[in-house]
């Protein structure tokens, strides 16, 4: 059955490919096939439901999320100028790294290391992972790599002042100084 339902797709998606008239041939590397002559074979070998238009449907189904499930619609309007996001990234990239260097003075971590290149901070612990922090200029966001909650996009939010993951409305130090605590054992507060 599940091959059959693969063999299905990889039909359905060749058809899409086709230009709309049934009635001309299409040349493939090995073979020479006219659409409606193609899609009446599969038809008949119940490979292609019996119903003629085909659409793409990316969803499978309904699916009955609440708010909290799905991820926050963009108000582009609301995004930040330029000029004014990379001030901010700016500022508050640098100022993740110069607290994680005094931080990487006070924990015992092997291969603690944190190196800044090309608007991109990368911080090493060891055997315990890697964080990045990079910015998104098209988007206004700032991205984080986490070797604990995997990758993250925080937007500016003017009303707290705070880069804030919109799917969860975490903010981007209090995961960063939770993480890091867990992962090394002691406290710091970026924020």
């Amino acid at each position: 059955m599940a091959s059959k339902l693969v063999l299905q797709r990889r039909l359905l998606r060749f058809l899409q490919l086709l230009p709309p008239s049934s009635s001309s041939t299409h040349a493939v590397p090995f073979l020479s096939v006219k659409a409606s002559e193609c899609t009446s074979l599969c038809r008949k070998n119940s490979l292609l439901p019996s119903h003629t238009s085909y659409s793409r449907n990316l969803c499978s189904g309904s699916f009955n999320l609440d708010e909290s499930q799905a991820p926050l619609t963009v108000d582009y309007r609301s995004l930040l100028d330029e000029n004014e996001f990379h001030r901010l990234a700016d500022s508050t990239i640098h100022s993740v790294q110069e607290k994680l260097e005094d931080y990487g003075d006070l924990v015992e971590v092997d291969g603690f290391d944190i190196d800044y290149g090309n608007d991109v901070l990368t911080v090493k612990l060891g055997d315990l992972g890697t964080y990045v922090l990079n910015k998104q200029t098209p988007n206004r966001q700032l991205w984080l790599s986490s070797p604990l909650s995997g990758p993250s996009r925080f937007d500016w939010d003017r009303d707290t002042k705070a880069w804030i993951y919109r799917r969860n409305k975490a903010n981007l130090y209090k995961i960063l100084e939770g993480e890091l605590e867990q992962l090394c054992g002691k406290a710091i507060v970026l924020s």
